[in-house]
């Protein structure tokens, strides 16, 4: 009982029993479950709808509609000097005209510069990570488990951790060895201090007898 705890590797155990337990505590309490939870079903499983728009494919009809977007940028440069040719006016009347009759046209117009940048750069992004938005499917089914022990799992954790401190067990069984071997020691040496005695009154009584 004494040596068995050692030999089975107890100490080392219930130190790595009692060290997990104590890493896990915090991600183990209720509110952060809770909170785990939340991030998965509300942040990251709608993220999963987003990955249609992140496809390779989705992202090269884009670049299509962005070098649309160059060319009439390009085509716009040329429209207000041809404007002023044909209506014989200048192009600061030209562009006054377009602001007057045209107002959105003619804002989208000054904007095309800044808008093809701005959709390059969003481009750019998506172009990037495609990859890791075609493995979201797959993260979202292997964190799924993780999440549902986690909230499953709560009340058992609570309970395990309630324990005594796992590092204590090796002395509940060595403790109680130990006196198990003491008290064995203290019997057997008063059964050898009683057999002692009663050879020696059994040694002294014929001489007793010899002496009448």
């Amino acid at each position: 009982m004494i040596a068995a705890p050692f030999a089975l590797g107890f100490p080392s155990k219930a130190s790595d029993g009692q060290a997990m337990l104590d890493n896990f505590h915090p991600l183990m309490q209720q509110a952060n479950v809770d909170k785990t939870a939340a991030y998965y079903n509300d942040v990251f499983v709608p993220l999963g709808d987003v990955v249609p728009a992140m496809s390779a494919e989705n992202v090269a009809h884009f670049n299509a509609y962005l070098e649309g977007i160059k060319g009439m940028q390009t085509d716009s440069e040329k429209l207000i000097p041809g404007l002023a040719v044909a209506l014989d006016m200048t192009p600061a009347q030209v562009q006054e005209f377009l602001g007057t009759n045209y107002p959105a046209m003619s804002q989208m117009l000054a904007g095309l510069p800044q808008m093809s940048a701005d959709f390059g750069t969003l481009l750019g992004i998506m172009s990037d990570n495609v990859a890791i938005f075609e493995q979201v499917p797959a993260g979202l089914d292997h964190y799924r488990p993780l999440v549902t022990t986690m909230e499953q799992n709560v009340g058992y954790y609570n309970s395990a951790d309630s324990l005594p401190n796992f590092r204590l067990f090796t002395w509940f069984f060595v403790v109680p060895g130990v006196l198990i071997l003491l008290l064995s020691c203290w019997g057997l040496f008063f059964a050898g201090q009683h057999r002692f005695a009663g050879m020696h009154i059994h040694h002294r009584t014929p001489m007793a007898g010899a002496a009448h």
